[in-house]
């Protein structure tokens, strides 16, 4: 059983919750910039919640189904169709052999998640099917998808699939964000007013806003006079190479902020000023060109609360769909 994809829309790509304990050794997590989208789509078909699932970014694909299969769309707004009629997202839905699926165009968000019963089934690379784009491996032939590409579809879970997410439990998709940093390690190199203007500025995102970074403008930075150390560059922002913990944000030259997600590289040589906590990266992934972003700086007790009710979250949706 599998699907054909006929149009990959922009940005399809094969990814699970992403592969961990290889980041020392500059291989990045990759997997869905938006989790909870990805993990509720599959509790909907009765997928493992680490099972591969299809994340498309903008605009959707259009598929074609070789056999009955349940599939389920959760993340960004976007009409989905079933042989061109509408149905709804975040619910368990009934495909027959050949039907096609299919979606019109993005209202809020960025990324949907595409999930079929048996989980798309691709090889496993490192303990994770998710797509590295930079490296060339996992998900499909470690690319994008295109336009007949064959994807296979996996066993029938014993999980049975239905139901519907609540929509109180769905993702607040907003072109006003407010994302938690909690700054650091690095932010000692900004001056007070570079400080104070970078928690006090409101940043647009920009176009270039992908799986490795957002990057976003509206302002500058000040950064402190030094004498540049050996072995860092001469860019103000810049310092002895060290690691990147995923969702850093790091300003060369004091310019446009960028946030690094899950493909991003591990380390390099730029300061890293804040950190978005683990709980809003998520809501970061579902962000459009346009969104206007304020960084709202937390401690580190408050971003593990964060995170906790993150977890409890997860807990309802488990209790409602699984």
């Amino acid at each position: 059983m599998g699907l054909e994809v006929l149009d990959p829309g922009l940005a399809s790509s094969v990814q699970d919750l992403g592969r961990t304990g290889y980041y020392r050794y500059g291989i990045p997590t990759s997997g869905a910039l938006d989790a909870f989208s990805a993990l509720a789509a599959n509790l909907l078909v009765g997928n493992d919640e680490g099972a591969a699932v299809i994340e498309s970014t903008y605009t959707g694909p259009r598929l074609r189904f070789d056999a009955p299969a349940v599939v389920a769309v959760t993340g960004a707004d976007m009409p989905v169709q079933i042989n061109g009629t509408d149905v709804e997202e975040w619910t368990a839905l009934t495909v027959d052999a050949g039907d096609e699926l299919s979606f019109g165009f993005l209202t809020a968000g960025a990324r949907i998640y595409i999930a079929v019963r048996g989980g798309i089934d691709v090889p496993e690379v490192l303990g994770s099917r998710s797509t590295y784009l930079l490296g060339g491996f996992g998900g499909h032939e470690g690319r994008m998808l295109r336009a007949g590409d064959r994807l296979s579809i996996g066993a029938d879970p014993a999980r049975p699939a239905g139901g519907q997410v609540p929509a109180e439990l769905r993702p607040a998709l907003t072109r006003q964000a407010e994302v938690r940093v909690v700054m650091g390690l690095y932010d000692y190199r900004l001056t007070d007013r570079g400080r104070s203007d970078f928690l006090g500025t409101t940043w647009t995102l920009t176009p270039v806003a992908d799986r490795i970074g957002f990057r976003y403008t509206g302002g500058t930075l000040e950064w402190k006079e030094r004498v540049q150390p050996f072995g860092a560059g001469a860019d103000p922002s810049n310092i002895v190479d060290a690691g990147y913990p995923i969702g850093s944000i790091q300003v060369p030259s004091g310019a446009e902020p960028i946030v690094l997600h899950r493909d991003a590289v591990s380390g390099g040589g730029y300061a890293m000023i804040a950190t978005v906590i683990s709980a809003d990266l998520d809501s970061v992934g579902q962000h459009s060109p346009g969104t206007q972003t304020r960084f709202v700086a937390v401690s580190l007790d408050e971003a593990l609360q964060a995170r906790a009710e993150r977890n409890r979250r997860v807990g309802r949706l488990r209790e409602a769909v699984g």
